[in-house]
């Protein structure tokens, strides 16, 4: 599974790429907004530090446009992402951009039915929401899970399952079981993937039998 991090703070994802941990990175307009920053700016620092894919969305909501704003983001750095939402005219826009041979991330996707016109429409990634399908009392795994076996059913189906608004160590876990090809997560829940008690528990008992050596390895 590869690791994105859904982020617009640069010095966290600077400091997180630099484990080599990380596949690109997610951004969104409420993301971009906490930052303070200019959109464009952040986009192409973000793209500076990770070699992978890096989503920048639009903010139009009828297709001509979207393709505009497409077009003009994707000339940032090669490894741009265009984020278009999952609506009817954001597919048109999908299947113009991804044409042109551009990638595009679908978002907002909450059931399978969506996630199978953005295939169809040539999606290099489709985001299903899976927390905020809890949120609502559903199960957003059960989602995951409808879309790898429809897309496992279609070879000529290339679209990638980018798990998206996951919360917690939780769904990444159950994310990477069913089989989706991404995870898209906030740098906290990542760190929180290495943390267990019994690590600390046996690591303090490592160095305490360590301490008692005398010894030092430099």
């Amino acid at each position: 599974m590869k690791f994105f991090i859904d982020s617009a703070d640069v010095n966290e994802i600077s400091e997180i790429a630099s484990t080599g941990l990380i596949d690109g990175v997610t951004t969104n307009p409420s993301l971009i907004a906490k930052s303070g920053r200019n959109f464009i700016e952040v986009v192409k620092e973000i793209c500076d530090i990770v070699d992978g894919p890096v989503s920048a969305e639009v903010i139009a909501t009828d297709a001509e446009t979207m393709i505009v704003e497409g077009n003009k983001l994707s000339k940032i750095a090669d490894n741009v992402t265009i984020k278009v939402p999952l609506t009817w005219e954001g597919l048109k826009a999908c299947k113009n951009l991804s044409v042109e041979g551009i990638m595009v991330n679908v978002t907002l996707c909450f059931n399978a039915n969506q996630a199978l016109l953005a295939a169809k429409a040539g999606a290099t990634f489709i985001s299903p929401f899976i927390g905020r399908l809890d949120d609502m009392g559903l199960d957003g795994m059960e989602l995951i899970e409808e879309i790898r076996t429809i897309y496992d059913n279609y070879e000529n189906l290339e679209t990638e399952i980018l798990a998206a608004s996951i919360r917690s160590v939780n769904h990444v876990r159950q994310a990477a079981l069913i089989g989706a090809d991404v995870a898209t997560v906030p740098g906290k829940v990542l760190k929180e993937l290495a943390k267990h008690p019994l690590t600390d528990k046996g690591l303090d008992a490592f160095m305490k039998d360590w301490e008692g050596t005398g010894q030092s390895i430099l």
